[in-house]
């Protein structure tokens, strides 16, 4: 398990604010409040578990007071982390949450780890591992629904999909072990057809929640668009367009940016990353040519293009060379400048490239801007109805991948008729993948690598 000691931490954000909380787990918590807390109007007695009790902090030597606070305990094992909690509600000044850690910490608390808290709970049984993980991304969440997200999965949904999965593959593996433990009855694949139907059940569901993987993964880090063109076709403008603010400097000059400039946007519920990129061309400016390198490493990393042509003017060898050789991204095309009389056709336009995703705007007038944000949205995640589960998290889906790989062994096993002992070793494999998902099987250095992203204090 873990060295049973009482931690403590600042568990709000550094600097200054209204309130600040210090909080401590452990054995020792209620006895370390005892030491530094004092109740108001010198009432005394046992304190209620939670309760909140106004009262000062004291320096236990010099008996000088602190600060004036609120104190509440949470004894186990009804508290976040399963051991008694105590949290000290404070003035938010910096150096006065540190005073009153320090305190805690000069009466026997530990300094907590990063994630120690959200851990100790894990390991005392309050949440399993996909429902901890979900904690660190409801405090990352930049939308609406990325936070739903996270609150869907913390609250055992996914948990729940698992260990209905498990429960069906133990449900088969039953009749394995039958097989492998009484040869002689010949119960064991009698009807390997239906064991084989059945494990392709499962399959099919892994495979299903799997596809919404992608989905979710957008939801939960954000897409990358790359807004690319040729100089002087306005994309600039269409950034500052997008954002609905003056953010990067525009001027009648081509090769005006010469850095990748990175603003980020909510595309109702979908958090978005733009990069505005430097005009791709061929140069002999030195500096120039070193953002133009910039902006092709920017294409490469990219979700998504939006390439930006202009449409008062026919096509040039450069936004031709750039409709073509994107091949694999997914690719927006917004033809601006339509507040000018129109040179470009849409036939030239699919002579290059073969794309319905196209959009007419004004940068400088905004018209068709609102278009254009749906048509990134649908572009980056569909118009599909959302999955009642949605995977986000990369270690579940790496788990869940495993699994699958292994179940699809087990059929080819059971296909080409060999003995269950086989067939056995495939679905324990199988049941250990989905297992990690849940924490039900890890190792320590899953664990460390897993909480060491949260903030100390959480």
């Amino acid at each position: 398990m873990y060295e049973e000691d009482t931690i403590a931490a600042i568990a709000t954000p550094p600097g200054e604010g209204g309130i600040a909380i210090i909080r401590i787990s452990g054995a020792g918590a209620e006895n370390i409040a005892t030491k530094i807390f004092a109740r108001a109007q010198g009432k005394n007695g046992k304190l209620t578990s939670h309760r909140l009790y106004h009262g000062e902090i004291h320096e236990p030597k010099s008996n000088g007071m602190v600060d004036e606070v609120l104190l509440t305990i949470m004894r186990k094992p009804r508290s976040y982390t399963g051991e008694d909690v105590v949290e000290i509600h404070c003035h938010g000044g910096a150096f006065i949450t540190r005073k009153i850690l320090g305190l805690a910490l000069s009466q026997g608390a530990r300094q907590a780890d990063p994630g120690e808290f959200t851990k100790r709970a894990f390991l005392n049984g309050k949440m399993d591992l996909s429902q901890a993980e979900a904690v660190l991304d409801l405090i990352r969440a930049r939308t609406d629904k990325a936070t739903e997200l996270a609150l869907t999965q913390a609250g055992g949904e996914l948990s729940k999909w698992v260990h209905a999965l498990r429960e069906e593959l133990i449900d088969i593996m039953v009749q394995v072990e039958a097989a492998i433990d009484f040869p002689e009855e010949e119960i064991e694949l009698l009807k390997r057809q239906d064991v084989i139907r059945n494990i392709g059940d499962l399959r099919g569901e892994i495979a299903g929640i799997l596809n919404t993987y992608e989905w979710g993964r957008l939801f939960r880090e954000g897409a990358r668009v790359c807004i690319c063109g040729r100089p002087n076709v306005g994309k600039s403008s269409l950034l500052n367009a997008l954002l609905g603010q003056e953010r990067v400097i525009v001027t009648s000059v081509p090769g005006t940016t010469r850095d990748v400039i990175e603003e980020a946007i909510n595309l109702d519920g979908l958090p978005v990353v733009l990069w505005d990129t430097a005009g791709l061309r061929e140069t002999d400016d030195h500096v120039e040519q070193m953002g133009v390198n910039l902006s092709r490493q920017h294409v490469e990393k990219a979700d998504a293009l939006v390439v930006v042509i202009d449409g008062s003017t026919r096509l040039t060898q450069d936004d031709e060379a750039l409709l073509r050789n994107v091949e694999i991204k997914k690719v927006l095309i917004a033809v601006n400048k339509n507040d000018l009389p129109q040179a470009l056709s849409l036939d030239d336009i699919s002579r290059c490239r073969d794309s319905n995703a196209i959009a007419s705007v004004s940068a400088k007038s905004g018209a068709g801007i609102s278009d254009l944000k749906k048509k990134v949205r649908e572009l980056m995640i569909g118009t599909k109805t959302e999955p009642a589960i949605v995977l986000t998290n990369l270690r579940h889906r790496n788990a869940l991948l495993r699994g699958e790989t292994a179940l699809r062994r087990a059929e080819t096993t059971l296909g080409e008729g060999y003995a269950a002992e086989f067939v056995g070793v495939d679905l324990n494999e199988a049941r250990d993948a989905l297992g990690e998902i849940l924490g039900t099987v890890t190792n320590e250095d899953i664990l460390e690598r897993i909480f060491n992203n949260f903030c100390i204090g959480k």
